[in-house]
């Protein structure tokens, strides 16, 4: 076994212990310090404040569905473009064009929904 190798161990074991101390303290003190008053009232489902009744069908527009995964694509896709001008001020001319790919993907994906009238709100 190596020099030391022992002592690095044993430091990520006390802070594994100390970790796992801490977390199950917290859940104890949770426990202990907080109200405890069954009711039924607390044992139903609650979804967006609205108190559940008997099963009613009711009809959700995908385009809510769409335009939010639309949303969900551009929104990460534009997270990417952060990390690429700090790369691009290290070498500007393989990873300007790597992007120009990037962009023109995208391109492509907004002017494909757009003809679908993937955005058009009704």
């Amino acid at each position: 076994m190596p020099e030391g190798f022992d002592m690095k161990w044993a430091a990520v074991a006390i802070a594994a212990s100390v970790g796992v101390v801490a977390i199950l303290g917290m859940f104890m003190t949770s426990w202990m310090i907080s109200p405890k008053r069954p009711s039924a009232q607390k044992g139903i489902a609650y979804e967006s404040g609205i108190p559940p009744r008997e099963y009613r069908w009711s009809q959700i527009n995908i385009r809510y569905y769409i335009f939010g995964l639309l949303f969900l694509i551009f929104d990460v896709e534009a997270v990417f473009l952060f990390p690429w001008t700090v790369t691009f001020l290290k070498s500007p001319a393989i990873v300007f064009y790597e992007m120009l790919v990037f962009l023109g993907i995208l391109l492509f994906g907004l002017l494909f929904a757009w003809r679908k009238g993937a955005l058009d709100w009704r």
